[in-house]
């Protein structure tokens, strides 16, 4: 079964998420604004496809390698720093900058993404990052994986259903003392940035299910000694939401 197509080539269950996109205020998604001055202009790619099942809605993240030294070994969207060639922070450079990023770290073709919206910037306290997320659709499938496993530990895609899933909803305790949303999905903690992000557009597109927000999570000693590095270079400020 395909899903049925709207207007600019989208399929109908997408259309809340770029109504939410667009009207969404960087307030109703995160504490953590930008700064007035300073910070490292950033994309990250949200994107969203569709299993061979039917209207399964799925999102493609990777896992950052172990080896980096910040935000090592945590599933995020693909994404980095702009580039010069990326263009204007406050113009397309965020675009150009996502798709980028993730065919050199997925090995994504760029030209089966249809870009439908991106969210107000947010800002990363803890590696001083101001990040825009891209919003796509991924009409035109390619092959996927790490392209460079010093970067990329995995590439994965996980169903939205496994998202709203109740009894994969969790609240994570950082080691600073602040709390944000969590997911357990595809044998994964998402967490931190990327799970606040996916929390908010669940939410304000209408896909959120009821979950117990009581239920709260721990770091293992494993990511601890992997977040080490980040949490001595923020000296105490919290993890975004």
């Amino acid at each position: 079964m395909t899903a049925a197509i709207e207007r600019d080539g989208l399929p109908e269950w997408l259309l809340p998420v770029r109504a939410a996109a667009e009207s969404v205020l960087p307030e109703q998604l995160s504490r953590f604004l930008p700064p007035t001055e300073g910070g490292r202009p950033s994309a990250v790619l949200m994107l969203f496809g569709e299993g061979a099942a039917g209207p399964d809605l799925l999102l493609l993240l990777i896992e950052r390698a172990r080896s980096l030294r910040a935000h090592a070994g945590q599933p995020s969207f693909p994404g980095g720093a702009l580039d010069p060639e990326d263009g204007d922070p406050a113009g397309p450079g965020p675009v150009a900058a996502a798709l980028r990023e993730a065919e050199e770290e997925t090995g994504l073709d760029p030209t089966g993404v249809q870009v439908f919206a991106t969210l107000p910037a947010l800002y990363i306290p803890v590696s001083g990052f101001v990040v825009t997320t891209v919003l796509g659709w991924w009409r035109r499938e390619s092959p996927v994986g790490p392209v460079d496993p010093a970067e990329t530990g995995a590439v994965f895609r996980v169903p939205i259903a496994d998202l709203t899933d109740p009894a994969n909803r969790a609240r994570l305790r950082h080691p600073s003392g602040y709390t944000g949303p969590a997911f357990e999905v595809a044998d994964r903690l998402v967490w931190g940035f990327t799970a606040g992000v996916i929390d908010r557009v669940l939410h304000y597109s209408g896909l959120e299910q009821p979950w117990d927000r009581s239920r709260t999570l721990a770091l293992s000693e494993e990511a601890l000694q992997l977040t080490a590095p980040d949490r001595q270079r923020d000296r105490g400020s919290p993890a975004p939401r």
